[in-house]
């Protein structure tokens, strides 16, 4: 469901993996009942227009049921934990300019990799809570 890399891919406005996004919360959040009809329908072949249509905005996020909120918080809650350090020590590093400019440049590339997609999953962390 979630593709070859077993991730979601998340922007600054928007899900952009969105149908595997959706996909994915609708089957974890349904019922046993629900995900036996599911199966035997082989998933949900006519989607309504309106689903198809619509991105996954950061806003479509915030409102969300309760359920499929809180898979996604305690989700995002576990990525962050799989780093090293936490965002203000990224922030801390990116503003001490004699310690920053000690890094080499991959150093200072990845720094500000991990920066964004930390801040990137603090932001869904705030929408979904």
């Amino acid at each position: 469901m979630v593709g070859e890399e077993g991730a979601f891919v998340l922007g600054w406005d928007e899900v952009l993996t969105e149908e595997e996004l959706s996909t994915t919360l609708k089957v974890l959040c349904m019922s046993e009942e629900e995900f036996k009809e599911y199966k035997e329908q082989d998933g949900w072949e006519d989607d309504s227009e309106e689903e198809e249509n619509s991105t996954l905005s950061y806003e479509a996020l915030s409102r969300l049921k309760t359920p499929c909120k809180k898979l996604l918080y305690d989700s995002v809650l576990l990525t962050l934990e799989s780093y090293r350090s936490d965002m203000k020590a990224e922030q801390d590093l990116l503003n001490n300019k004699e310690a920053y400019e000690k890094l080499s440049r991959r150093e200072q590339q990845a720094l500000h990799v991990r920066y964004g997609q930390k801040r990137i999953l603090h932001q869904l962390l705030e929408l979904v809570h």
